[in-house]
């Protein structure tokens, strides 16, 4: 039933879309684009990766209030969320594990060494993002450790202007939400800087929330050389009730702290482009088993990460060449899992080889990446030639018409253990010293049709993963513990479709349609009960409309229906309506309309129906 209501609405929006061609001059889709994510800047028409993104426009009219509601409305992520606002969200691409996605921040990667858990600390409000790039399938060759099984690059906005906006807004379960944003043109310089606070009582017992984040921004010129330098800052104090351990762990306590500082240019000579980087990034977490109680269970780690980037791209008589280089420090502090230091450097080089009048692009890559204080025989044997890991891939893509394209890639990657999965230990939870390095061999064929104002996407992949780390047990007594469960062989297929169109009088209206179906199959293996990797969304639904009756009044509803792997099976809308009038901006903002019951990971119960009434005054 659910697919058969998939293709009508494909089947709808292609009909909209013959019928409408006479308005097709009006609109306009930003395909030429340059993507961000791979080294080499190449067209969004040109690459041969699957590449998504999520523009300002779609950013603005989303019912996501953060970035991990953002992400749930894209077919093909699994954002599995503990509690309200994203509090604790850990992020999955195509199946893979919350510590197998890399996170980026104007290409700046904020991976933390301790967990995978603390990926999404890191996260942007939405109010300073221009857009967000989303890389499906391996993306080894082009970074290295962490990008198993994707990346996801949060851009903040380039272009600042004169402003000065004010957000206030309640809700449910006593929300309290306040943000400033100010945008300042000055003479050989601009700046943005956004605070913004949350807090609830929450939803259910100790699931309350403190939610503070600053973010400043200025681009500024040395010598006629234009810089860019980003602060961001967030920190959270919430209730876990439920979070880790086990459901009955009600009175479960965290605090995390997440900062990032960094400055990067971009220098251009002819045909030549280097992309400095600098940045420092450090992460602290405070988690208490009770929180009444602190000396009963109490964990802090504290983790630095400093580094600097160098990328360079020039074109040549084949295409175009892209190299570079990512050294960094990693500094962890923990009562928990002990003082470690790690140094990494990560290499890359690709060559994007156009052939038959551009009709052809092959793309052959190798990242080459070095840590101090991992082999590739056993953890911790310090041999230069034993600690350096290679991440071979290739695209390849042909270019039927102007407008549609066949594509294909394949990488190989690696996934080094967390410190949490080698040496954490609680009542419930055992690291293992003895973990061996994840592997996995990623294939992908697709089709891409790019056209004004229509957009669709259709790929089949298959990632061969071996040796991958889970935490598992064999009865609900013992503790879980960290092990490599063998062979899991992932396959599946996505389907995305963006299409605008004008209805009557009426603006512009956008549908977005996708569509994920995940197969894994998990070989040898003797556990019955797995913590994290096998619990992917085996279908997934997502859809958002978003109508605009005029340039005063809009509406979008998202649409979202998933069936996991243990075969639990739920349906969420959300709608967000907008009204203008002047220098102000009124929206109602309504989730999980149907009051669906469900959970995203661990038993934890998300909030049922929910509303939230925004209020936005913005002057120039």
């Amino acid at each position: 039933m659910k697919k058969t209501l998939l293709v009508l609405l494909i089947f709808q929006a292609i009909t909209i879309h013959i019928n409408a061609q006479e308005n097709k001059s009006e609109i306009e889709l930003d395909q030429v684009e340059l993507i961000s994510s791979p080294r080499i800047e190449i067209k969004n028409t040109d690459n041969s990766i699957s590449v998504l993104t999520i523009s300002r426009e779609e950013i603005q009219k989303s019912t996501a209030t953060n970035v991990s509601e953002l992400l749930q409305q894209v077919a093909g992520l699994d954002i599995r969320r503990r509690g309200a606002e994203g509090m604790q969200a850990d992020l999955y691409i195509r199946g893979g594990s919350f510590d197998q996605t890399l996170l980026l921040i104007d290409g700046i990667k904020v991976e933390d060494p301790q967990t995978g858990h603390h990926t999404m600390n890191m996260t942007l409000p939405l109010e300073v993002i221009e857009k967000i790039e989303i890389t499906k399938g391996s993306a080894g060759r082009i970074y290295g450790q962490n990008a198993f099984t994707g990346a996801i690059n949060i851009i903040t906005k380039k272009d600042i202007e004169n402003n000065i906006s004010l957000n206030l807004a309640g809700g449910s379960f006593n929300q309290k939400r306040g943000s400033l944003t100010v945008q300042r043109k000055l003479e050989n310089s601009d700046i943005l800087f956004n605070y913004n606070r949350k807090e609830s009582e929450g939803y259910r017992y100790n699931t309350d929330f403190k939610n503070d984040e600053f973010f400043v921004k200025s681009n500024f010129k040395i010598k006629d050389q234009n810089i860019s330098a980003i602060g961001a800052f967030n920190e959270r104090k919430f209730g876990a009730n439920g979070f880790y351990a086990s459901p009955a762990a009600i009175d479960q306590y965290e605090e995390t702290q997440a900062s990032l500082i960094g400055f990067s240019t971009t220098y251009k000579k002819n045909d030549l482009i280097l992309k400095p980087k600098l940045y420092w990034k450090r992460n602290q977490d405070m988690y208490v088993y009770l929180r009444q109680d602190p000396s009963v269970y109490r964990n802090l780690h504290i983790s630095n990460k400093v580094g600097a980037e160098l990328n360079a791209s020039t074109s040549n008589s084949l295409g175009n060449l892209g190299l570079g280089f990512d050294l960094s420090r990693v500094s962890l502090k923990s009562n928990n899992l002990g003082e470690r230091k790690r140094t990494m450097l990560n290499m890359f080089v690709e060559q994007q080889v156009m052939l038959n009048n551009d009709k052809i692009d092959f793309t052959p890559g190798l990242a080459i990446t070095y840590f101090s204080d991992v082999s590739t025989k056993l953890n911790y044997q310090n041999n230069f030639f034993n600690n350096l890991f290679f991440y071979p891939g290739m695209d390849l893509g042909y270019r039927l018409n102007n407008n549609l394209k066949l594509y294909t890639n394949i990488g190989f990657t690696y996934r080094i253990p967390t410190y949490t999965d080698l040496f954490y230990s609680s009542p419930t939870t055992l690291g293992n010293e003895n973990l061996k390095l994840e592997k996995a061999l990623t294939k992908e064929i697709g089709l891409k049709y790019l056209k004004d104002d229509f957009n669709f996407n259709f790929s089949i992949y298959q990632r061969d993963a071996s040796d991958i780390i889970d935490y598992v047990k064999n009865n609900e007594a013992e503790p879980w513990q960290a092990s490599n469960i063998r062979e899991i062989n992932t396959s599946g297929f996505e389907l995305n479709l963006a299409y605008k169109f004008y209805l009557g009088s009426f603006r512009r209206q956008t549908i977005n349609i996708g569509y994920s179906n995940i197969d894994d199959e998990l070989l040898e293996t003797d556990f019955a009960f797995s913590r994290y990797a096998l619990n992917s969304l085996k279908n997934q639904i997502t859809a958002t409309y978003m109508f605009e009756v005029n340039e005063n009044i809009s509406s979008t509803l998202a649409y979202k229906n998933a069936e996991r792997s243990d075969e639990e099976k739920y349906t969420v809308i959300d709608f967000r309506t907008s009204y203008k009038l002047d220098k102000f901006t009124l929206s109602f903002i309504l989730n999980n309309i149907l009051d669906t019951e469900y959970s995203e990971t661990n038993l934890v119960p998300m909030p049922g129906f929910n509303s939230l009434v925004e209020l936005k005054y913005s002057i120039n």
